[in-house]
């Protein structure tokens, strides 16, 4: 009888730590930011595009034109049990060029740095203002013509 709640007790501790460990967060990483130490390396005014190519590689972003700047983007996203995910870090390098393609600036922005900005929104506005689905559908009932078949 005594080995029987031993193993009802294992069972139990085992079953428990199960549960607890299925209910820990997990967390998801996308992108690429080149550490501290890579970026120090940059020398804003002496490098160029190549150079920087060949010590922190191209990034997966561009800016609107080909002269424009080089974005370095990365997230870390913790999603737990039900929840929503939610983004616990954001770190964005940009890497700007002048005309001739010489290193003008290296900024690194973090999530604490982010502003939501409101984008506007294009929507075609309705000719049809204060009428329901329902009114419109019985005011087109006199509207009705009736065609001639072709033929006939």
């Amino acid at each position: 009888m005594s080995n029987f709640f031993k193993t009802i007790k294992t069972g139990l501790a085992g079953l428990i730590i199960l549960a607890v460990s299925a209910c820990s967060a997990t967390y998801e990483d996308h992108g690429y930011v080149p550490p501290a130490e890579d970026l120090e390396m940059i020398t804003v005014g002496v490098d160029t595009r190549d150079t920087v190519a060949d010590s922190i590689g191209r990034p997966t972003a561009f800016g609107v034109l080909q002269e424009g700047g080089w974005y370095y983007a990365q997230s870390r996203w913790r999603n737990f049990a039900y929840k929503a995910p939610k983004i616990v870090d954001r770190q964005v390098v940009a890497i700007s060029f002048d005309k001739d393609g010489v290193v003008e600036n290296v900024e690194r922005f973090t999530l604490e740095d982010g502003r939501v900005i409101a984008l506007s929104r294009r929507v075609t506005d309705s000719n049809i203002k204060g009428i329901t689905f329902l009114r419109q559908l019985l005011g087109n009932i006199g509207n009705l013509t009736t065609g001639r078949l072709i033929g006939g």
